[in-house]
């Protein structure tokens, strides 16, 4: 029985020994790849980093406040909406910490029972399973669902809007149906992480635009026996705030 076992522990030795140089040699090609140089196509393409992170919420939501703020603004009045716009930024910055708090709080949880992240990316009810139960995690789910379900129409309707006023020889369903079409495609980025060159692009047409407006503004002013009046209706007034609070909420989802 002793030479079977001494063969038997040289055996596992010897597997071990295989695994460990095999680990190795993936570490030292991690570590070559890593080390190559610039490359174009993990500049654009690998992300998943912290900087990844604000670049995806810049690129998600300033252009909505950017575009939208100064229609809100002339719905509310200039001093109603200033007061709203620092009210709603610092409800969304207190309930942006909050959210962050758990999710710390879940991975580090996570963490201890020796779960890896690595190419994971949280979602929310994820976190209300592992803090608040599974009755929560189907409500945050659900809740999820629905507001992806209509932000994304919103979404869509809003960018057929928008390219109408610009080439009004297709209707607005229509553009619809191609922006639709043409978000769709989106399904084939592997993951979350790869979602870098999005917002790249998304950035730099927001900043395209932002200094397009500003340069517009100071090069013509204002026009000629132009007024400045509030709100004319109760509804505007209402809609306007609410689409304040949207953007501004928003910013704290996507945190």
């Amino acid at each position: 029985m002793l030479p079977q076992k001494q063969a038997e522990e040289a055996m596992v030795s010897t597997f071990d020994q295989i695994e460990s140089g095999d680990r190795d040699r993936e570490d030292e090609e991690r570590e070559k790849d890593q080390s190559a140089g610039f490359s174009f196509k993990t500049f654009l393409w690998h992300g998943g980093s912290v900087y990844d992170a604000w670049f995806s919420c810049a690129s998600n939501q300033v252009a909505q406040v950017l575009l939208t703020l100064p229609y809100s603004f002339s719905q509310l009045g200039m001093i109603s909406g200033i007061i709203l716009q620092i009210f709603y930024g610092i409800l969304g910055s207190w309930t942006a910490y909050l959210i962050s708090i758990l999710y710390v709080e879940y991975r580090s949880r996570k963490e201890k029972e020796n779960v890896s992240f690595k190419n994971h990316v949280i979602q929310w009810f994820e976190v209300l399973d592992g803090l608040l139960g599974p009755y929560w995690k189907a409500a945050g789910l659900a809740f999820n669902c629905t507001f992806l379900l209509f932000g994304s129409v919103i979404q869509l309707i809003a960018c057929a809007s928008n390219i109408y006023y610009i080439n009004d020889n297709l209707d607005k369903r229509t553009w619809t149906y191609i922006f639709g079409a043409c978000c769709a495609t989106t399904v084939f980025i592997p993951s979350f992480h790869n979602y870098r060159i999005w917002s790249f692009l998304g950035l730099g047409m927001t900043t395209y635009t932002a200094w397009y407006m500003a340069i517009a503004a100071l090069v013509h002013g204002q026009v000629e026996g132009v007024k400045h009046s509030g709100p004319t209706q109760l509804v505007l007034y209402f809609t306007g705030a609410t689409n304040i609070l949207y953007t501004f909420g928003g910013h704290a989802v996507t945190v």
